[in-house]
């Protein structure tokens, strides 16, 4: 019986070629683009599962003026001491960048840590050599990732083989892992021992945080809320009782680091859960806008073949008889649809590395729960696909199917299929609102005013002998402005309590402290409000006048800008006197909002050069200062960043996430305009004798396509109508998670509607076009 049903189903097949070819495309973009959702959703939902104790171990973060991932150093020892039950505490000491020499190559190498011998206890990294009980106790020690291994050594044996870092330190190669997971929120190319540094690093004051990060594994009875609780009594014990009523210090669960965006200033920025969720809610409109295709297709094609159906059950076919060839049928055209499925998905899985910034690999396809889940969801899509299709066509009454009069189902005037076709536009018009919504946030964070001049701005670390650089930039051609800092207004490295008991704030709260020269106001047109800019200090000038931005003065009590000049505030434990006020310029991303910003000038801080350079013959101008700067630090390599290149890499998840909401946007507008041409092919079918009868009346091509269109507006407008106020509640939720974000206005929502208008036009006008140039008499003959 079951033979019988496929064999029938091959033939219906062969018979309707084109209703195959649109079936199977739609499904097998669904069913591709499905994969690749749960595939992407899996590895983000997955961070840093791959660690046996994931479960059990913790970041130990501080909340004292904000939530800061990083502790001072002089934690951990003191942890380990007070807290002697805990199976491992760790240091990781994360560093940006590095310079890197092997034998006479040098490489500058973003992203290596410091990190100490208990750090390959608590991660369970894949050794490819060494030891990992070992690797790391010892001083000037150094572990490299596969990839490193290979760049540095080629194929040769990298364990015992020297390395210069940052032109001081020797490092012995003591082992070599396996190239990180990207669903770790670690992120380093090579670990150097915390032993190497250890010596040079406060270990006892609590308030000096220079980026330390502090993991701890936790017994597996022990719950953390018991540690917590005596954390109080631990820093009370270790800096006493002021630190104590300022700060407190809370474990983090490691699975949840990637998630929580209390902390922004960390190693890669966290991303929501709703995020992640509203992808894999993409995932499901796709494979049901699959779904409706076919189920349209079909009931559309069971009209057509009702004859068949009459015969059949004039013959004695029961009615399961005929849903089992339905399904078989569907069976059929689903499995093909898989095989193409998963060859899409493997064309693509190279490609999500730079689109989506996530490595997926083949083998993964492999793993009993991806197989699960791809036999689950083509279980699904065959039910969903073929079930309703197949009660309308078992149900047709022999007489009236013989009859040509069998119709689809009704519900109070409103066809199943109508009502399809409306939740399909709704799907795509939601699809669209929200990539147009996602498109305008994305614009707003890159291109929106910062409150400074970015265009065409370059940073480098300053290196050795400023004033001879600062001669030399001053001689350029092409530069037009420059600055030295600690650092530029989109960087933010530098952070220190202040207060005024003088104006009633003895509390201390949280500034950024940015060191700068003379030329910094000016260069990136920072906007005086009131008061004086930065001037340059003489040496053994010791007075403290400070510029400070709107949103200090604010949390002064200070409403009007020039009533800030001449107060007094304690910065960074000094007295200092407010000079000016700058207008609110953006150093952190817009996920939070504008923080309190102290501007002094210290020429000892001055590690940062920002150069605005001309238009004109930007390459020569960025060559020149290359070589001048080479030759006053012969032994590093020069590096620069455009300012506006660092702003977009501060939303660089976002910019990822966009790039899959875009592509699979794109696959379900594609499914639906797929389905709605093959819809329309099959009632170009269906009307060809009314089509013939209306052109020998007289009827023109424009009367014919719009009989063919007018049904279709008019469903749209139905769909929209539903669409809209989802796709505003939805997207209103997403942009609520950044500080600053668009608002929702009525011109997304037109062109939502515009676009899905000339999607639809496009797809019924070539078809209704194809119909009405039929010559009449061939279709009043061939009916």
């Amino acid at each position: 019986m079951l033979r019988n049903y496929f064999t029938i189903a091959y033939r219906t097949i062969l018979q309707q070629k084109s209703y195959a070819f649109i079936n199977v495309m739609g499904l097998a973009l669904g069913l591709a683009a499905c994969i690749l959702i749960f595939l992407v959703v899996r590895n983000e939902l997955g961070y840093d599962s791959f660690n046996r104790k994931a479960n059990r171990t913790y970041r130990v973060t501080v909340h004292g003026l904000d939530y800061n991932p990083s502790v001072s150093f002089a934690v951990a020892p003191a942890f380990r001491t007070d807290f002697p039950e805990a199976e491992q505490v760790s240091q990781f000491f994360y560093q940006r960048e590095g310079q890197v020499q092997v034998g006479n190559e040098k490489f500058l190498e973003e992203s290596y840590a410091f990190a100490d011998g208990q750090f390959p206890q608590v991660f369970d990294f894949e050794w490819l050599a060494g030891n990992p009980k070992t690797a790391l106790q010892e001083p000037n020690t150094i572990v490299l990732t596969e990839t490193m291994a290979h760049k540095y050594f080629g194929d040769a044996d990298a364990m015992g083989k020297t390395i210069r870092l940052d032109n001081e330190k020797e490092l012995r190669v003591s082992g070599v892992i396996r190239d990180l997971p990207s669903n770790t929120h670690l992120n380093f190319n090579f670990l150097v021992s915390w032993e190497t540094v250890r010596k040079d690093m406060n270990l006892t004051d609590f308030w000096s945080i220079q980026g330390g990060y502090l993991y701890v594994v936790l017994p597996e009875k022990l719950h953390p809320k018991r540690v917590e609780a005596r954390i109080p009594a631990f820093i009370r014990k270790n800096w006493g009782k002021e630190i104590a009523k300022g700060a407190a210090l809370l474990l983090q669960p490691l699975r949840e680091i990637h998630f929580d965006k209390r902390y922004l200033t960390q190693i890669t920025m966290p991303r929501s859960k709703e995020t992640i969720y509203g992808l894999a809610g993409v995932a499901i409109v796709i494979i049901l806008t699959a779904c409706i295709n076919f189920v349209n297709l079909a009931t559309a094609q069971a009209v057509r073949r009702s004859k068949e159906v009459g015969i059949r059950k004039a013959l004695g076919a029961f009615r399961g008889q005929l849903i089992g060839q339905v399904l078989g049928e569907t069976t059929l055209l689903v499995s093909m649809a898989t095989l193409l499925a998963l060859l899409a998905v493997l064309a693509f899985l190279p490609f999500t590395k730079p689109l989506l910034d996530i490595r997926l690999d083949a083998s993964q396809l492999a793993e009993p729960a991806v197989i699960a889940m791809i036999s689950g969801i083509v279980l699904i899509t065959i039910l969903l696909a073929g079930l309703y299709p197949a009660f309308i066509q078992s149900g047709f009454q022999p007489i009236k199917a013989l009859r040509a009069r069998a119709t689809d189902t009704s519900v109070g005037g409103m066809t199943v299929r109508k009502g399809l076709v409306i939740l399909q536009f709704a799907i795509t018009q939601v699809m669209i609102i929200g990539t147009l919504v996602v498109a305008s946030q994305m614009d707003y964070f890159v291109n929106q005013d910062m409150g400074f001049d970015k265009e065409a701005v370059v940073s480098f670390w300053t290196g050795n002998k400023a004033d001879v650089m600062r001669q030399k930039l001053r001689d350029n051609p092409g530069v037009e402005q420059f600055s030295f800092a600690s650092a530029g207004p989109a960087f933010n490295f530098n952070f220190t309590p202040f207060s005024s008991p003088e104006l009633g704030m003895a509390d201390d709260d949280v500034t950024e402290l940015k060191l700068v020269d003379e030329n910094y106001i000016p260069m990136y047109h920072l906007e005086m409000l009131a008061g004086e800019p930065i001037t340059k200090k003489a040496e053994g000038d010791t007075s403290n006048n400070v510029v400070v931005n709107q949103t200090l003065i604010r949390r002064l009590g200070i409403q009007k800008d020039a009533d800030a000049v001449g107060k007094r505030v304690r910065v960074a434990g000094a007295q200092a006197i407010i000079q000016g006020v700058v207008r609110d310029f953006q150093s952190e991303s817009k996920h939070k909002k504008i923080r309190a910003c102290v501007l002094t000038y210290n020429s000892k801080a001055f590690w940062q050069t920002s150069v605005k350079l001309k238009p004109q013959n930007l390459r020569e101008t960025l060559a020149k200062i290359e070589q001048e700067w080479s030759e006053l630090n012969p032994e590093s390599i020069f590096r620069y960043e455009f300012v506006d290149e660092h702003i977009a890499k501060l939303y660089n998840q976002e910019e990822k996430m966009y790039n899959a909401f875009r592509l699979f946007s794109g696959i379900a507008i594609v499914i639906g305009a797929l389905g709605l041409f093959g819809l329309v092919s099959l009632m170009a079918v269906q009307r060809t004798k009314e089509v013939g009868v209306r052109k020998v009346l007289g009827a023109s091509v424009a009367s014919i396509v719009l009989l063919f269109s007018r049904e279709f507006i008019w469903l749209m407008l139905i769909a929209f109508v539903l669409a809209a106020p989802l796709a505003w509640y939805g997207m209103d939720l997403w942009l609520r998670e950044y500080a600053y974000h668009i608002q929702i206005g009525p011109a997304i929502f037109l062109a939502a509607i515009l676009v899905t208008f000339v999607i639809a036009a496009l797809t019924v006008s070539y078809q209704s076009i194809k119909a009405a140039l039929v010559d009449p008499v061939k279709s009043l003959r061939s009916e």
